[in-house]
């Protein structure tokens, strides 16, 4: 079976709601990223065969092209065709699986993948507009507040994880601790330029030519005792704050993967080689949980274990959710999230799977490591994870 590599990757800086990227639309930050990313890896885009791009919830004018709009606004030949993938929260590190199975059944040779999302312009709906009202009220449907409520279970995503925390027994302190480690280690990883190292800039077509360079989501200043004041945001009684879950973010992320004998080819040395990949379904009342199963199954096709993993990345959806999967995997907190996580970085859905395999493949070099995994819990109940190992080693 061929070897799987990376070459390198992109981001954006990711954007608050509501914030700098608010108008740029998905489409856009995603060619952004995407040129970023073939730039960095030596690689034309005429001689990309394949492009795919994870998106959620579709927003802005022409959503239902996204995969293939990146592609041809990027540069790639019209006869390179085009994937857009969902697999809510896991659908940036989805495109990558669907790179690495392009690639292995010879179906191409160099694949853009990765994800974008500008959760700012998802939008409101009124399902009875097209065909007329009759007389009375009516409903407009918040869709970003109706994607989050998993309509099998009817309980939302932050339900899911006062689940966690009650099943596991994680108190909002440990949740609150968690999250400030997240603001600082991200405020760290910022001032240090560690994070500049995955970004591309974003130049905003405005009168004052503003040009986004950093996350904006981040509060490196965050203190317990602040954190500790806000109330429970979704469950009476409950611990899940607006300051230990991930934001709503504007933002994407792309990486370019080929074959180790295509990479030797080309004279193009990789970032990374990918040892597994793997995919796993839980309760949905639970969803938080998924990284476990198909993070023990990913190491497990890799033949390796959590111990020998240098660096993990885990999405912080919420801090709930970590702080049960570190338990369960029993992580060593050190090698995890060690930039920071969504909670600060932010989760813009369709990009973040692509951005935590980013992050780690650039701290395995830096820290010149070998292996690293990486994984996302994902709504309705699934998890997805994949394990790396620095190419240079």
């Amino acid at each position: 079976m061929k070897e799987i590599v990376i070459l390198q990757g992109a981001r954006t800086p990711f954007g608050r709601f509501g914030g700098g990227l608010k108008d740029v639309p998905a489409i856009q930050l995603g060619v952004t990223a995407v040129k970023e990313a073939l730039l960095r890896s030596q690689v034309e885009a005429a001689q990309v065969d394949h492009i795919v791009m994870g998106n959620v919830v579709q927003s802005g004018p022409d959503p239902i092209y996204l995969a293939r709009h990146v592609g041809i606004y990027s540069g790639m030949p019209i006869e390179s065709p085009a994937l857009t993938v969902n697999r809510l929260c896991g659908s940036g590190l989805e495109a990558v699986v669907q790179a690495a199975h392009l690639i292995q059944m010879d179906e191409a040779e160099i694949v853009v993948s990765g994800g974008t999302e500008n959760m700012s312009q998802i939008p409101y709906v009124m399902p009875q507009a097209r065909w007329g009202y009759r007389m009375g009220n009516s409903q407009v449907l918040d869709l970003m507040t109706t994607s989050l409520i998993d309509g099998y279970t009817g309980q939302g995503m932050a339900i899911t994880a006062e689940n966690l925390a009650e099943k596991y027994e994680i108190s909002r302190e440990a949740q609150d601790q968690f999250s400030v480690r997240s603001q600082q280690l991200a405020g760290q990883a910022q001032q240090s330029g560690r994070l500049a190292k995955e970004i591309v800039p974003v130049a905003l077509n405005d009168k004052k030519q503003t040009v986004i360079e950093h996350d904006e989501h981040m509060r490196p200043e965050t203190t317990l005792e602040q954190l500790a004041k806000l109330k429970p945001a979704f469950k009476a009684g409950g611990s899940v704050t607006a300051g230990n879950a991930s934001g709503i973010n504007d933002g994407a992320a792309a990486v370019i993967v080929t074959s180790a004998d295509k990479a030797a080819q080309m004279g193009v040395k990789p970032l990374a080689r990918i040892k597994s990949w793997a995919s796993a379904g839980v309760p949905p009342e639970i969803m938080g949980f998924g990284p476990v199963p198909a993070s023990r199954k990913a190491l497990e096709r890799a033949g390796l274990t959590i111990d020998q993993m240098d660096i993990v990345e885990i999405n912080e959806a919420f801090a709930a959710q970590y702080l049960a999967v570190e338990k369960a995997l029993e992580l060593n907190r050190d090698k995890v999230n060690v930039n920071g996580g969504a909670i600060a970085i932010g989760h813009p859905l369709g990009a973040s799977g692509a951005r935590v395999l980013l992050s780690a493949m650039l701290e395995l070099q830096a820290r010149q490591q070998r292996y690293a995994l990486v994984s996302l819990c994902i709504g309705g109940g699934q998890g997805i994870a994949m394990v790396i190992e620095n190419a240079a080693l």
